[in-house]
């Protein structure tokens, strides 16, 4: 087992339960914000809330990663306005229970996944970062079109609807995620052996 990035940059955060909620509430309101940005991209606007939700797994480890997207879940369950489209498409059981449910699901499944893999060290390369974001996506996207086309009906376009047009900005973002991650733990490192040689 790997020490994950927030644990390693926040050692005291592993044992305590204060400062673990403090980081799944700080988790939300990232969540929260990513919903809420859209980016102009072809050929539809990307918000960049997959790749937190991705981010927050590698970086969190599993539990915590998956106690985050719990609570982002409450949120929205109680009537927060956290989730993209909200409140202007509804809030609450009735906005998760409607097109985007399944994604939701997966967001949770998704950063668990990540979570469990940055914990084994594929947060630390690029080429292992890729691997894990991509299963994240796939984690993503499975329950989301499975749950479409129980809503809709399996005759409608399902791909169209909720894949095909999402795929070329989940690979800039797995792009950027490749960058992020190894980086920060290069920082990290450089650092650890600069305090070596400042003790020394």
């Amino acid at each position: 087992m790997y020490a994950t990035l927030t644990f390693s940059i926040w050692p005291q955060a592993q044992f305590s339960l204060l400062y673990k909620l403090l980081l799944a509430v700080f988790g939300t309101i990232l969540l929260t914000i990513s919903a809420k940005i859209q980016i102009p991209f072809y050929p539809v606007p990307m918000t960049i809330q997959t790749f937190v939700v991705l981010c927050l797994g590698m970086a969190f480890g599993w539990k915590l990663a998956g106690a985050t997207i719990l609570l982002y879940l409450l949120e929205g369950a109680l009537g927060l306005p956290v989730f993209a489209g909200t409140p202007e498409k509804g809030i609450g059981l009735a906005y998760m229970m409607g097109g985007t449910g399944g994604y939701l699901l997966g967001f949770l499944l998704a950063a668990m996944l990540c979570g469990y893999l940055a914990q084994r060290g594929w947060d630390r390369k690029p080429s292992t970062t890729a691997a894990a974001m991509l299963l994240g996506n796939v984690v993503i996207y499975l329950p989301g079109l499975i749950w479409l086309g129980a809503l809709f009906g399996w005759d409608k376009p399902i791909l169209q609807w909720g894949l095909t047009p999402f795929i070329l900005g989940d690979i800039t973002k797995l792009a950027l995620a490749c960058l992020t991650m190894p980086f920060l733990w290069k920082l990290i490192d450089e650092n650890d052996e600069y305090m070596k040689r400042t003790i020394e």
